[in-house]
């Protein structure tokens, strides 16, 4: 199954770190991030774990839960989190799924539907598609999906920016241009007209195009 934005995000129950979710009712009315992994003890993985523990506390300010996930049992991950902590300077402090019947993965069209057997006989490359990340809103829909190769660490500070981006233009009728930071200036959706505009931004907009109408951000700078 091939998920794209727009798409529901799979519900599922599995086993974690922190004990057994059923995912949608585990999000309830926050957003989330789910970011998939080939194995436990795989190198870049090592520090996209620690890296997302460290700024776990952004996260959570923006009422967003972190979940991670591997093929690996629940005793690796024990094993794992202690790797991390010892070489990146803290533990995962968010759930690790221990997708070890691979059925989260292949929900995800992570892994093909074909795949089974004990997940430790697999080597990383054999799951080397166990790669992405998907911001998934309160409504269950996927609002962004990331798909990253074994050798290139994953950009989690572009994940909480794009969070910021489809935070604020989920709740005004606004897009975010190139670059975009929060509190940078933004631009009126397409979708609204001039008049209804006007009612919006009594002050105007500037519009070096009819169809480029440049606001400043509803939200301030954090």
């Amino acid at each position: 199954m091939t998920l794209t934005i727009g798409d529901t995000a799979p519900d599922f129950e599995a086993d974690t770190t922190e004990g057994r979710i059923r995912f949608h009712d585990w999000i309830g009315d926050s957003w989330a991030v789910l970011f998939s992994h080939p194995r436990d003890f795989t190198p870049v993985c090592t520090t996209e774990l620690g890296y997302m523990a460290k700024i776990k506390p952004e996260f959570d300010r923006r009422n967003v839960k972190i979940i991670g996930l591997s093929v690996d049992p629940l005793d690796n991950h024990a094993k794992w989190s202690q790797d991390i902590a010892d070489t990146q300077g803290v533990a995962p402090n968010y759930p690790m799924i221990a997708d070890t019947d691979f059925a989260v993965s292949q929900a995800y069209g992570m892994l093909p539907p074909d795949i089974a057997g004990d997940p430790t006989e697999r080597t990383p490359a054999q799951n080397a598609t166990l790669r992405n990340v998907f911001v998934v809103g309160p409504d269950k829909k996927i609002k962004l999906l990331l798909i990253y190769p074994m050798t290139t660490g994953r950009n989690f500070d572009e994940v909480l920016r794009v969070i910021d981006a489809l935070q604020l233009t989920a709740t005004h009728q606004v897009a975010t241009p190139a670059q975009w930071r929060q509190g940078d200036d933004v631009i009126i959706a397409g979708s609204v007209s001039d008049d209804e505009a006007r009612q919006i931004y009594p002050d105007g907009w500037q519009a070096p195009r009819p169809y480029l109408r440049i606001v400043p951000s509803p939200t301030p700078r954090a």
